[in-house]
């Protein structure tokens, strides 16, 4: 998974490039956390919990949100957004798979979130700036993301996700049956629930965002707990693996978004357990320790020397402090355990184009490509790509690479502007002669009903 070296510092990598993420004032916008292990495990958790919906779990998107309130909620399609606030302050994995099961029953409730009938329209661009803004921040361009997300997101916010009571309800139910038919225990929705218990109380301007836009009541809860506790898997402890896997995730979204000194107090020196390490050497990175968190790295490795995510670690450790040839090595090594991890392919490949050397270009090339094909939706190797097709005079394909990049960002006059650019130098009637013909006329459409404006995935 990715990485981190300074803080807010927009990473082209791993939590880094393979999470390309922006640290952004929480108090301004929030932002998208890409991460190969999180996505990894977010999807690893929920698909037994998707399966028992009779969902598909491929169709099902669940995101990261960089945002410190207790929060989770269901956007218009099958589009699951988790705060990493909840995931810091979920005790245990079935609490945070609680969540997911709550969640799922609003997807296959049909509770799908509409603007209220008094939303005035600054604030429907408000939301879409928030959701398709961090996508392009994710997707590798900060700048153009930053420019896509306005002011006033948390009011914005609370309007877009309320729930009628009748729905939280009915996904409450249903997410207890798909618990159970997961075969987990109820427990972790349970004490999810307990922890918000007292937020009813506050003032709305002190409460979570999970309250206000999941409205909790006494009967609400007590409903819930009736049906879970005639679960046969209500006392069943959490799967030992995936609490492993969780505190990681846990630990490592800690060392990235706390500050060095308030990890290191949840994490100090003498914890030596494997999450403990990990926080650390995200904290260390970012408070520019390379040496200790190279070491820290290391220790990781030398215990689990097959875990691609700690040698994913260590190469962006590497990339960072400009050891840039010294990292691919150790980018290949991760590939090797994790061959078609698509964030990893990424890193790798901008490590083999940094140093802007031809026998580095040709393998590159072979990286990002590959990148792309497990994932389209990676702007960043797009961008990648067409560097590395425009240093070997392949103008053809730059110009296709970067059509793909901005259509992925809904900027549609530049998406056609490069579309075209690639039709006129390409090979009629090849595959990406097609492909740049479908990218002009689905930007051309966007360009006539929306003036180019609309942003999108």
């Amino acid at each position: 998974m990715p990485h981190i070296v300074r803080t807010f510092f927009v990473m082209a990598c791993a939590f880094w490039i393979s999470a390309q993420s922006l640290a952004v004032n929480e108090a301004a916008a929030q932002s998208l956390l890409r991460d190969a292990e999180a996505e990894w495990f977010l999807r690893e958790i929920s698909t037994p919990i998707l399966l028992a919906a009779g969902l598909e779990p491929r169709a099902v998107n669940i995101y990261l949100i960089n945002d410190r309130s207790l929060n989770a909620f269901v956007s218009s399609g099958q589009n699951i957004f988790i705060h990493s606030g909840l995931v810091l302050a979920a005790d245990n994995v079935d609490e945070l798979i609680g969540v997911i099961a709550h969640e799922t029953g609003h997807i296959s409730g049909g509770h799908l979130t509409r603007f209220s009938d008094n939303i005035q329209g600054a604030n429907a661009i408000s939301i879409l700036s928030l959701v398709l803004g961090a996508a392009a921040i994710v997707a590798g361009s900060p700048d153009a993301g930053i420019g896509i997300i306005g002011g006033g997101q948390q009011a914005a916010v609370r309007n877009f996700l309320s729930y009628n009571r009748v729905q939280e309800a009915s996904a409450d139910q249903a997410g207890a049956t798909f618990l159970e038919q997961a075969g987990v225990s109820g427990r972790g929705l349970i004490s999810f629930f307990d922890k918000l218990r007292d937020q009813e109380y506050l003032l709305s301007v002190n409460q979570d965002p999970y309250v206000r836009s999941h409205p909790l009541t006494g009967d609400r809860i007590a409903r819930l707990e009736s049906r879970l506790e005639q679960s046969a898997y209500l006392d069943k402890p959490p799967d030992p693996v995936h609490e492993y896997w969780f505190q990681r995730m846990k630990a490592k979204l800690a060392g990235f978004l706390n500050p060095p000194h308030a990890t290191l107090q949840i994490y100090p020196p003498s914890n030596t357990s494997i999450p403990a390490r990990y926080a650390r050497v995200y904290a260390y990175n970012k408070d520019l320790d390379w040496d200790k968190a190279l070491a820290e790295a290391d220790s990781l490795i030398a215990e689990v020397p097959d875990d691609p995510f700690f040698h994913e670690i260590k190469g962006q450790i590497l990339f960072e402090n400009g050891r840039v040839e010294e990292s691919i090595p150790v980018f290949k090594k991760a590939i090797a355990i994790a061959p078609n991890q698509p964030l990893i392919l990424t890193a790798l490949g901008h490590a083999l184009a940094a140093p802007e050397k031809p026998e580095y270009d040709t393998e590159a090339r072979k990286v990002l490509e590959k990148a792309v094909s497990v994932d389209r939706e990676n702007p960043f190797a797009w961008y990648q790509l067409a560097i590395i097709y425009g240093r070997s005079g392949n103008v053809a394909l730059a110009d296709l690479a970067t059509a793909e990049r901005y259509s992925m960002f809904g900027q549609a006059r530049e998406a056609a502007y490069y579309a075209n650019r690639a039709i006129n130098k390409l090979d009629e009637g090849t595959p990406n002669w097609v492909r740049a013909q479908d990218i002009l006329l689905y930007a051309q459409a966007d360009i006539e009903e929306n003036g180019g404006r609309r942003r999108r995935r």
